[in-house]
């Protein structure tokens, strides 16, 4: 997929559902932190990803895992352009920014991304908005409760879908005020960022409560910790867990999946599918 293909899906009332690879350019994310830190492996591991069905690249420069400390500018920079540039002489693939900083996406943009998904939904950088308006890009809105830093430490809530959809809708009317076409919002309600892990799982199974605001809904559920609490595996087993929250995700209308693990996950999302639109005969 490349981004006049994002638009056109984007314009659709039906939407197949896509999936954003993730790539993280940095030393310490909780999964593939230091994996393709180098340029030419992050590379390497973004086309794999394309040719296992991936129709968005994720990059992202500074890890948001929980009690993570933000980088520099220039060292987030740093990470992520050279990779984006290279990956763009070798695929027209979508792009996405994962970031939470105006200049970072204002930069990505310039060299080749088509997306800004920003964890803090637009709310750490007030200059972020602006550059989706620049470049007239899709983005992704996500709830964070707190910092990356202190986001797990005790998370509450009121009413936890109540809340989470609050937030959404309150950066939703701030996004269009400021004139973001309202076609080119994504939500995301931020599994694991701010969230206990009986909080993860019924955010996953009232998704539908989601959908119901009328914007593609993306699940980050790939390899989170809630998981590996769970079933007590490391980050690198808990693939059956990630396909199984894709799979409810896919039952409750979530439009874009984020995954380590792509073509695990085309093949679950596949049979799944089938399985959805299966004709229901009476014997």
């Amino acid at each position: 997929m490349n981004s006049n293909h994002l638009n056109d899906w984007l314009s659709k009332k039906q939407k197949q559902s896509l999936l954003m690879g993730i790539l993280n350019v940095t030393p310490d994310s909780f999964s593939d932190g230091g994996h393709y830190f180098n340029k030419n492996s992050a590379v390497k591991h973004a086309l794999k990803m394309v040719d296992e069905g991936a129709d968005i690249i994720d990059i992202g420069g500074e890890s948001t895992k929980p009690f993570s400390d933000s980088v520099s500018l220039d060292e987030e920079l740093s990470r992520v352009l050279p990779v984006i540039e290279a990956l763009r002489r070798e695929t027209d693939v979508c792009i996405s920014i994962d970031t939470t900083k105006s200049e970072v996406a204002n930069q990505a943009l310039k060299v080749g991304a088509s997306i800004i998904n920003d964890v803090s939904a637009m709310e750490f950088d007030k200059d972020m908005v602006d550059i989706a308006l620049k470049f007239d890009c899709p983005i992704v809105l996500m709830h964070m409760k707190g910092l990356p830093k202190n986001m797990q430490e005790n998370p509450q809530y009121s009413s936890l879908i109540s809340d989470i959809i609050s937030y959404l809708n309150t950066r939703i009317d701030f996004v269009i005020s400021k004139g973001v076409d309202r076609k080119k919002i994504i939500i995301d309600p931020g599994i694991g960022f701010g969230k206990s892990v009986e909080n993860n799982f019924e955010i996953i199974n009232n998704l539908n409560k989601f959908t119901k605001l009328g914007y593609p809904v993306l699940l980050g559920a790939s390899r989170k910790s809630f998981i590996g609490i769970t079933l007590d595996v490391p980050e690198d087993d808990r693939i059956e867990g990630s396909l199984a929250a894709n799979v409810i995700g896919l039952q409750k209308g979530v439009s874009v999946f984020r995954v380590h693990d792509v073509d695990q996950t085309r093949k679950a999302l596949t049979i799944a599918k089938k399985i959805l639109n299966s004709q229901q005969y009476i014997s």
